[in-house]
Order: structure tokens, then C-alpha cells, then sequence
């Protein structure tokens, strides 16, 4: 716990770096703004920078005065934060959450949306603007959504209480892990785990409960990373020993686009490897496992967590090779002619990547079967969820491929093929 000293200390360096700390916490933006804005006021001053005497002008800058200069306040960006949490920011933007902004760029989908959902923050933008944007980007963002998606820190610490107790609770990941292709809160909230963490919170169960939430398994140790082993898709390298395993993975892995029909690697795979997609070596996912392996053994014995994360490794083999079916299925229509190959997809396969602007109902079906269906089958598995692995996951895509099964003869006989 940090004392009344260490915060003294912390204002003596950040006035001696030439910051302005309002020693009479922002009098004049505290005047003002509890008749614009009073709530935001509220929050400051329930905040520790509030109680510490940390004025307004050390994030927003000195240049807004008035009413007619409110362009001139400065948004925060991870930068700024990092001037007093440099740690933490540093691990955030070595971990997934920083390349956020930017893994929702790379998708080829993104550019045929309605800017509305990006950039305006109503869809897809809405969580990944916790990413580290560009300059640029943010003067761009700033047009059109002023203040808004370019502070990256205030998605899990909402400004302007910046609370670390909100941030520490689940349902401080709730708001985006959620839906329809990541409905980790739906799993982790149903599980054992979330009904305990959840009880918790209730004061049903004792405070010395074990109940991990989000931020235990991943976040050990408040590590900002915030990685797994197997990453959001539950795809990696290097190819598996298991040889079936290995033409399965393969086949998704060109239908993602970061292997050729030859199995050697993509300009695409440079990107997904900038976005941290996935692990593209044993060392990086097994660092992952050993993490997740040792934070479950302060609950659970070791053999039983090594055997339970097995489960989840196991089942991502199964629904591998129910999804490379179906891709083999969706190429063999475009190798016969039977099927028109969009002109954008990468190779002989489709583009699982292009999400819902597939052009046709069996594509369509198959991006299904791979985002929503696919991802809740292997995520419902880590998170404990049953009904998620079987129902939802597993169960799903066996649905799915015999859809797509009985489009593709349909569209064979259509065509006389």
C-alpha cells in the first residue's frame, strides 16, 4: 500500500518535470465544470489524483481556459500516463490490447464498414480503440469524435475516478469480452469460477474466498501483457507432431491467408504476427502455458490443471478438423468452377477474414462456423464452460458443416457437377 509519502514524493518529481499540479487542485477548471460538467467532477475528486492534489492541466494541458477554447484541452493518450505509471504502460504496449487499433485495421472487412462502427466507436471500434493510435489517427478521430478513443487506459479505468478497484473486477472486461465471437464474459461469469467471483462480490462468500476473476489468470501479478498461450483465434506455430492435427491446422491456416497453397508463410503473416494474432513459436506460447499453468496451481493441484489445459488443447484438434472440412468443401466449389472466387481472397481458398461480407450464403456459413462457432468451442473449454464447449461450440460446428455439406451438393447438382 503506497503512504501519504510516496505521493508527496510523486508531486515534488512531477512539479520539478515542469508539471503543473494545481496545488490548489484546479480551482478554476472545478468552478466551471461543476456547472458544465459536475459529475465529472464528482469523479475526479473521488480519485486518488483528486486526493492527491493532481490538477486537470497535468493530463488536459494548460491551453483551454474558457468556453470558447475547449479544442485546445489535451486527451490523454497511454503516453500521458506513463509519465507517473510508466511500468504498467510499458507492459500494456507490449501486450494485445495495445495493437488493438490496429489488428481492427488490418482486417481486410474493416475498410467496407460504415466509418460509423470504426471510427466512430459504435462497433467494432467501440473496444479496440483501446489500442495506441498514430498521430495522425488521433487528429483524425478528434474531427469527428471529440475526446473520445484515443485515451486507451480509461476502457478498463474509466476516467475520471481512473479506479485500479474497477479495473481489478470482472465486469471491468465485461463490456468487451462479450458477443458474439468472444462471449468470455458469458463463459467465465457461468462457470464455477464466475459464479464463485460473483458470489464474492455479493458478500455471500467470505472475503477469503478463492475466487479467481479475469485479472488472476490473466493478468498475473497486475502484468498489463494480458496474453494467452493459444491467442484469439486458438491458432499457432510451429505444425503440430500429429500429422492429421498438422494438414488441418494448415488448411485454416491458408484460409486465413498467412500460408500458401505450398504451406509457406504470407506477407500476411507478417501482419498478423505485428498485431499478435497468434504464437509463431513453441518458446512464446509455452511461456504463455507455464503462466497459466502456475496461476491455476495456487487453487488447484498441478496434475489437475495440466490435464484440464490439455482438454482445452484437445478440443481445439477436434474442432480443427471439422473446420478444415468445410474449407475444403467451400475450395473444392471454386477449384470445380462451381463456386466464383472472389477476386480479393488469397489463393485457391476463401478468406475466413473477411467476416461477414462473404459474398455468398455457404461463405458466409463457413466464417459463421469459424469466428462465432470455432471460437466458442475452444474458449468454452479454457474458461470451464460446458455448455459453451458442447452447445454453443462444438455441437455448433457439426451443425454448421452439415449445412454446408448439403449447399455444396445442392450447388453440384445445380450445375451438373
Amino acid at each position: 500500500m503506497r503512504t501519504p509519502g510516496f505521493f508527496m514524493m510523486l508531486i515534488a518529481a512531477l512539479a520539478a518535470a515542469g508539471m503543473n499540479l494545481d496545488a490548489a487542485p484546479a480551482a478554476d477548471c472545478v468552478d466551471c465544470h461543476k456547472n458544465v460538467t459536475p459529475n465529472i467532477v464528482t469523479d475526479w475528486e473521488l480519485s486518488k489524483h483528486g486526493k492527491m492534489g493532481m490538477g486537470c492541466t497535468v493530463c488536459h494541458g494548460a491551453d483551454h481556459a474558457a468556453a470558447s477554447d475547449v479544442a485546445k484541452a489535451k486527451i490523454p493518450t497511454p503516453d500521458t500516463c506513463a509519465r507517473c505509471h510508466n511500468a504498467r504502460v510499458q507492459q500494456y504496449k507490449k501486450g494485445k490490447h495495445a495493437v488493438a487499433w490496429t489488428a481492427m485495421k488490418a482486417m481486410p472487412t474493416m475498410h467496407w464498414q460504415p466509418s460509423i462502427l470504426t471510427d466512430g466507436m459504435k462497433g467494432c471500434g467501440g473496444c479496440h480503440k483501446i489500442g495506441i493510435k498514430a498521430e495522425e489517427e488521433i487528429k483524425e478521430l478528434k474531427k469527428n469524435n471529440p475526446g473520445y478513443g484515443t485515451a486507451s487506459c480509461d476502457a478498463c479505468h474509466t476516467r475520471h475516478t481512473f479506479s485500479v478497484v474497477e479495473a481489478r473486477q470482472p465486469q471491468a472486461c465485461q463490456t468487451c469480452h462479450m458477443g458474439f465471437d468472444h462471449p468470455q464474459w458469458e463463459m467465465f461469469s457461468s462457470s464455477k469460477h464466475g459464479v464463485r467471483a460473483l458470489l464474492k462480490q455479493n458478500k455471500v462468500l467470505p472475503e477469503g474466498t478463492a475466487a479467481p476473476t479475469c485479472q488472476t489468470c490473466h493478468m498475473q501479478e497486475g502484468n498489463h501483457e494480458v496474453r494467452t498461450a493459444w491467442g484469439f483465434l486458438g491458432l499457432r506455430l510451429p505444425m503440430p507432431e500429429d500429422s492429421v492435427w498438422a494438414e488441418d491446422r494448415k488448411v485454416i491456416l491458408q484460409a486465413v491467408g498467412v500460408l500458401d497453397p505450398s504451406g509457406n508463410p504470407t506477407s500476411r503473416l507478417d501482419e498478423v504476427k505485428k498485431i499478435d494474432l497468434l504464437r509463431t513459436t513453441q518458446e512464446d506460447w509455452q511461456k504463455e502455458r507455464d503462466k497459466t499453468l502456475n496461476t491455476c496451481k495456487q487453487c488447484h493441484s498441478g496434475s489437475f490443471a495440466k490435464s484440464e489445459l490439455l482438454k482445452g488443447d484437445q478440443m481445439i484438434k477436434e474442432i480443427d478438423h471439422l473446420m478444415a472440412e468445410g474449407i475444403r468443401i467451400v475450395a473444392g466449389l471454386y477449384k470445380d468452377g462451381i463456386l466464383e472466387q472472389p477476386k480479393s481472397y488469397p489463393y485457391a481458398f476463401p478468406d475466413l477474414l473477411a467476416f461477414q461480407d462473404a459474398p455468398t450464403s455457404i461463405e458466409t456459413k463457413l466464417f459463421v462456423m469459424f469466428l462465432e462457432r470455432r471460437n466458442r468451442a475452444f474458449q468454452g473449454m479454457f474458461h470451464a464452460s460446458a455448455d459453451y464447449a458442447w452447445w454453443y461450440g462444438y455441437s455448433g460446428m457439426v451443425r454448421d458443416l452439415t449445412e454446408i455439406k448439403y449447399m455444396a451438393e445442392e450447388m453440384r447438382r445445380a450445375k451438373g457437377k
